[in-house]
């Protein structure tokens, strides 16, 4: 089989060393007027790229001005003194973008970029569960549609999940879409947690099988899992929490060895700040956030797709229930 070598091309712009561990300079050339353009065209229309711990480096560390997990995404959007706002993610995090920044212009990219989380439930599926759970109060997980969260009555991540629950005061809740987050977060408190069966296509694939296999193949490994990953992982796990938590934990602890057990780019993207650490990176994809590129950010830019919008009646309700998370 003939090896496939990238063509020795020379950046016309100074490569960065700390990317070298995840992006070789070649490859760098590829994506170099891309980078270059989306630069320009960010100054030129007063525009902002917000990306997920998920993006691919090149997104992550070239063109995005803030970067980060659901909870710091969803802060930061309302500080940003900007007039558009790209959201390089998945569709959820854009219509919270907007919900927080209604006279604000909000791209995305590729409006496929969706999230398995979120079309696990409907609007009519909330109702349902307040009928059969009566004054059970509803806690929405920010991987939801507007219309789930214009029907609960307050959001979480996996970073402040276990914090919503236990400030609203009432033994029982209900926690939706994803069961593995709720089971995880019940077993850190005494308020009984109703869920919901959705789960993310990319942490239900690990398993306390693979946590197990980690350790044999490479002794001395530090396991952190997401709290989305199933109950027995986050057991097997030396750490449990959300892509921040995760970082760090890394930047604190140092471990000489650490996986991530999470969506594939987060290991990438941590470890240029730490090139004193060794990642074992078992890769479990996201389709959806893989579905944002240099190009189609580009291409945002250029003819303002997509914009993001809501119906004011409904983003009034799903607004409160956002609001009420980051007031907590």
């Amino acid at each position: 089989m003939a090896e496939l070598v990238l063509p020795a091309i020379a950046p016309k712009s100074p490569f960065p060393d700390r990317l070298r561990r995840v992006i070789p300079p070649p490859e760098w050339a590829l994506f170099e007027e891309d980078v270059e353009a989306i630069l320009a065209l960010k100054r030129r229309r007063n525009a902002v790229v917000l990306a997920h711990n998920y993006q691919t480096p090149e997104i992550f560390h070239g063109v995005a001005d803030i970067v980060g997990d659901s909870l710091l995404l969803a802060r930061e959007a309302t500080k940003v003194d900007a007039e558009v706002i790209v959201l390089a993610g998945v569709h959820f995090m854009a219509e919270t973008a907007k919900l927080l920044n209604p006279g604000k212009t909000v791209l995305i990219p590729d409006l496929d970029a969706g999230c398995s989380l979120a079309e696990s439930i409907t609007a009519d599926d909330v109702r349902l569960m307040r009928a059969r759970h009566p004054g059970v109060p509803v806690v929405a997980y920010v991987n939801t549609s507007v219309a789930v969260k214009a029907e609960s009555d307050v959001c979480c991540t996996s970073g402040n999940a276990l914090e919503i629950v236990e400030s609203l005061g009432t033994d029982h809740v209900i926690m939706l879409p994803d069961e593995y987050l709720a089971r995880n977060v019940a077993a850190q408190t005494k308020v009984r947690i109703t869920a919901w069966k959705g789960h993310c296509e990319v942490h239900e694939r690990f398993t306390a099988e693979d946590v197990r296999t980690l350790r044999d193949d490479h002794p001395g490994v530090t396991v952190l899992a997401h709290p989305e990953c199933p109950p027995e992982v986050v057991a097997e796990a030396d750490f449990a929490g959300s892509t921040a938590a995760m970082s760090d934990y890394v930047g604190a602890n140092r471990p000489a060895r650490v996986v991530l057990l999470t969506e594939c780019s987060m290991s990438d993207n941590v470890a240029v700040s730490y090139p004193d650490i060794a990642f074992i990176r078992p890769c479990n994809l996201c389709p959806h956030m893989k579905r944002i590129t240099l190009k189609n950010i580009r291409h945002a830019l250029e003819t303002n797709t997509h914009e993001v919008t809501i119906d004011p009646a409904m983003a009034e309700r799903a607004r409160r229930s956002v609001e009420r998370m980051l007031a907590v």
